[in-house]
């Protein structure tokens, strides 16, 4: 059953100039090798791949644990009210934010207060 329609069906040989495969050898590949055992020479270097893929796993690990640890550092670092105040302290937070200065009782809290209006200006570090 090697007719020129044999060779156009899907089973039958490709296009001229394109080769075909098969369990990853070229065709007529595998009749000219004499070792029986070639479709298995992929496991001759098993143990090498197997090592290769095992360091490429715990390095991913690795390099994932790292970008971890990297993250919890980053959120022990940020300050975050709702997280790192007490709670009483947010109460506090919203009374000095109600809180407010006003100049219109400027003149009258003078009046009151026991402060010398004569005394010198202080100045840090300056010695009177």
């Amino acid at each position: 059953m090697n007719s020129p329609e044999m060779a156009k069906t899907p089973g039958g040989s490709s296009a001229p100039g394109k080769e075909n495969v098969a369990n990853g050898h070229k065709e007529g590949e595998v009749g000219n090798n004499n070792n029986p055992f070639a479709d298995y020479m992929w496991m001759e270097n098993e143990e090498d791949y197997n090592r290769q893929v095992e360091e490429e796993l715990l390095e991913q690990e690795f390099l994932e644990r790292c970008f971890q640890e990297m993250l919890e550092e980053e959120d022990q670092d940020w300050f975050i009210p709702a997280r790192d105040l007490a709670p009483g302290v947010g109460q506090i937070q919203q009374q000095l934010n109600g809180l407010s200065v006003s100049n219109g009782n400027a003149d009258e809290l003078a009046r009151k207060s026991s402060l010398n209006p004569e005394a010198k200006e202080f100045v840090p570090g300056m010695k009177y």
